[in-house]
């Protein structure tokens, strides 16, 4: 296992996870392991295409969209008549 030393750490943010630590029972250096391993698994295993849409539009989701009526298919080209009419 590799080591890390942060430095330059403040009063505060170091208070705050010795408090966490102790809130969840662990040493302030297992703590840390666990909020970093947290945050960089969110970002390397984005969640798939499909769930972020229907999260991004879950509010519009429940709203009745109505179709437009379809309309007859056309008849596709007579490319015969089209090359016999070419001078």
């Amino acid at each position: 296992m590799a080591a890390l030393t942060i430095r330059n750490v403040d009063d505060a943010l170091k208070q705050a996870l010795r408090i966490r630590a102790a809130q969840h029972g662990v040493s302030m250096e297992e703590e840390a392991r666990r909020i970093l391993r947290d945050a960089l698994v969110r970002v390397t295993q984005p969640q798939p295409l499909g769930q972020r849409l229907k999260q991004r539009f879950a509010e519009v989701a429940d709203a009745d969209f109505q179709l437009p009526p379809r309309q007859p298919t056309r008849t596709p080209p007579n490319w015969d008549a089209v090359r016999d009419e070419t001078p």
